[in-house]
């Protein structure tokens, strides 16, 4: 073999060594490196749980939504666990629904969630919807007594409010004062706050009045007015406030 040819033949051995040991130290280090952190286990929800639930069906489809779920209505106030559950209306767009309900514990709001009767009103309700399901999750942060009544004609208001994440405790202080305040309202039949468990940054108020007459007297009340100023500087959506009345 000349001189020229062996020095190649020592060139590429010494390369191929040094693949071959490049790819060993990338094997060992991959070896070395702490496997990926996995997701943290959501923690226990304690007290009870407000469930909101946000159904919207072809507008041809809402008498047999309403029929669908008076009979989830019933079956699910006889469930273990079971505080409240309510089924409402929309007023101007009485094809969308909304179910409110109450569950003593996260055990009882997990068997719900299981039972025949809301797996099998899902799928029933799957063949009608417009849109999906969209359930919300929530603890309480601003209630009254759990057991008030309403009132035969009165009108529900639901309201999705999203405050920024860095004024998350602003948002907090002024929706539990606008509670307070409210629940003493000429009309209020019922005034509660509830916080979302997984965004607790985004919450629900669910309101009862005795008419229209006093869901507009709420509305121009320095409370509200004062609120409504506040979240202004806070807000991170549109204030989605949507009128109901409870399907018989």
């Amino acid at each position: 073999m000349r001189g020229g040819e062996a020095m190649e033949t020592l060139l590429r051995v010494l390369f191929l060594g040094l693949v071959v040991m490049a790819i060993g130290a990338i094997g060992d280090a991959r070896a070395q490196a702490p496997a990926p952190a996995q997701p943290p286990t959501p923690a226990p929800i304690v007290g009870n749980i407000y469930s909101v639930t946000y159904i919207e069906v072809m507008p041809t489809s809402k008498a047999d939504a309403a029929t669908l779920l008076r009979r989830y209505r019933e079956a699910a106030q006889k469930e273990g666990g079971n505080l409240r559950c309510e089924v409402v209306q929309r007023i101007d767009q009485p094809h969308q629904f909304a179910i409110l309900e109450i569950w003593k514990d996260q055990t009882a709001f997990e068997a719900h969630g299981k039972s025949a009767n809301t797996v099998d009103t899902r799928e029933k309700i799957a063949a009608l919807r417009n849109a999906p399901t969209d359930e919300r999750v929530h603890t309480a942060l601003s209630i009254g007594p759990i057991d008030a009544p309403s009132v035969r004609g009165s009108i529900y208001v639901a309201t999705h409010v999203d405050v920024i994440p860095p004024r998350k405790d602003d948002g907090v202080a002024a929706l539990k004062r606008l509670g307070e305040d409210s629940r003493r309202g000429e009309g209020n039949l019922r005034f509660e706050v509830v916080q979302q468990v997984n965004r607790p940054n985004h919450f629900t108020v669910v309101e009862i009045w005795k008419d229209a007459k006093a869901v507009e007297t709420h509305s121009m009340a320095a409370p509200t007015r004062e609120f409504r100023d506040k979240l202004a500087t806070m807000t991170g959506a549109l204030y989605d406030e949507r009128m109901y009345r409870a399907i018989d």
